[in-house]
């Protein structure tokens, strides 16, 4: 009898991968992603009034600023708020057992209606944009209804995602160590909600308009930056393992390597406790915690994935549609925290600043979506359209970024469109000029996303399309799919699942 445990066995125990969930719990991993995709609809439509409404020459056809106020605030709610807590929601119930189903649905149901609430509000005479920092909102009381809706739904599904919770383990596996990673999001999720009921309730009263909302949302807005930044990392690590990227990374490294990412949300209570919530030294406190504390784990997962990613080109080479997603997602990550330091004053060089890094979440989703469709009962989307898109979404927003930080550094300030932009210099023209098409040129990218993605959805058959979908590559699944779990790496050095309707299948590369 072998006393040592098997080398592969050990190889596979070190993969950052997450079997999928029960069958009674998918149905709501697939709501979650459908309103993620559906909050992407919306608010890339109004993309293109924004970036019409800042090009030069063009903006002069929008000469009412609310009109782009109105749709920044509709946009930025669905493409931030709403994308990126929706697929938190898919990560998190991936993550959950077959308990509490009924919490699980009724969450889902009141984002769905709070979202679509808040989609509508602007068609419904809802107007008085106020562009506040993390949830800019419309001053109508239709639209709150909407916002009101969708907080309470995010906060069962925080309840249900806690209370279904599947264990890390008894052994710190790579798997464990990114249920830890999703376990310590849902920490980071339930300080931001504590943090926006303190806010509320230490707002001092006669505040109002921009002011108040500004405030009440600072706090439990810095703290939702780790949520995301946790399953950011999540999603790179799970992105590396698939797409053939071997690991230096030990699972007890990235455990703790989640604690130390986690640390600094959880003194957010102490921000509240030792200041008043309207005094600068608690705007200041909550901004310290996020700039020297969101990059405490991102930064050295991030550089230990890059040298690997650089390594496996000798390997395996060329890019598949997770490495592509994986290696763009790093690039304009670390693209947004460099521009971070130039930031001085108001101007556009704020908005380049965390474009870089909310587009890097949104790339890293996209990929994860890429991997999760077959696994969910969809298609799995292949060509080399696949591999392509995360490059012409990524690039284009990379160019958006440049022309932000650009215009930023000649003074053009943030907010504004239209004259108000004053782009009096040729420098600021042309600055704004490679904002407007790097920004035509991402919602190029976004729309074959939501394409590719749509079509993999749809109950069909059909071959031979302009993605390049191969009938191997798109199976429709009818819920028979059971993933067990990864079996090892092929002569390709793409990770494997065991399917137990149609044998091993290969993710998408």
């Amino acid at each position: 009898m072998n006393r040592f445990p098997d080398a592969s066995l050990l190889e596979r125990e070190r993969d950052f991968v997450l079997d999928m969930p029960d069958s009674a719990v998918r149905p709501l991993s697939k709501g979650w992603m459908l309103l993620a995709l559906g909050a992407l609809i919306g608010g890339g439509l109004l993309t293109v009034i924004i970036v019409l409404s800042r090009t030069p020459f063009i903006e002069r056809i929008f000469p009412w600023v609310d009109i782009f106020r109105t749709a920044l605030v509709v946009h930025v709610d669905l493409t931030v708020l709403v994308w990126f807590l929706a697929m938190a929601g898919v990560f998190w119930t991936i993550n959950s057992a077959a308990r509490w189903l009924w919490l699980g649905r009724l969450a889902l149901a009141l984002c769905v209606a709070g979202a679509s609430v808040i989609t509508v509000s602007p068609f419904l005479g809802a107007g008085g944009p106020l562009m506040t920092n993390y949830v800019p909102v419309l001053d109508d009381p239709v639209f709150f209804t909407g916002l009101t809706v969708f907080g309470a739904g995010f906060a069962l599904l925080v309840a249900h995602g806690l209370g279904a919770l599947r264990p890390i383990g008894r052994a710190i596996t790579g798997q464990g160590a990114l249920r830890f990673g999703l376990f310590s999001s849902l920490v980071a999720a339930l300080v931001a909600i504590g943090a926006l009921v303190s806010s509320y309730l230490g707002l001092p009263s006669g505040l109002d308009g921009e002011r108040y909302y500004e405030l009440l949302f600072w706090g439990a807005g810095h703290a939702l930056q780790f949520v995301h930044v946790q399953l950011m990392l999540v999603s790179w690590l799970w992105l590396a393992t698939v797409s053939g990227i071997a690991s230096r990374l030990t699972p007890r490294i990235v455990l703790f390597l989640f604690m130390i990412g986690l640390f600094p949300v959880l003194l957010t209570p102490v921000a509240y406790i030792s200041f008043e919530v309207d005094s600068p030294d608690h705007i200041q406190t909550m901004t310290w915690l996020m700039r020297y504390g969101g990059g405490l784990a991102a930064v050295p997962i991030g550089m230990i994935i890059l040298v690997n990613l650089v390594g496996s080109f000798r390997r395996a080479g060329g890019f598949g549609a997770e490495r592509s997603a994986l290696f763009a997602s790093m690039i304009l990550f670390g693209a947004g925290g460099l521009i971070g330091f130039l930031i001085d004053g108001s101007n556009v060089t704020v908005p380049a600043h965390y474009h870089g890094s909310i587009v890097a979440i949104t790339l890293a989703y996209m990929g994860v979506t890429y991997h999760l469709l077959p696994l969910l009962g969809f298609m799995r989307p292949a060509g080399r359209m696949v591999t392509l898109q995360p490059w012409l979404y990524g690039g284009g927003q990379l160019l958006h970024v440049a022309g932000l930080a650009w215009s930023g550094g000649y003074g053009v300030q943030r907010k504004t469109a239209g004259e108000a932009q004053a782009l009096d210099a040729i420098e600021k023209i042309l600055g704004m000029g490679l904002m407007g098409v790097g920004g035509l040129v991402s919602v190029v990218g976004g729309v074959v996303f939501l394409v590719i993605v749509i079509r993999a959805m749809r109950p069909r058959r059909g071959v031979g399309d302009w993605l390049g979908r191969r009938r191997h590559a798109s199976r429709p699944d009818n819920g028979r799919r059971e993933i067990a779990s990864l079996r090892g790496i092929d002569v390709k050095g793409h990770h494997v699942y065991r399917d137990a309707a149609y044998g091993d299948v290969e993710p998408d590369r």
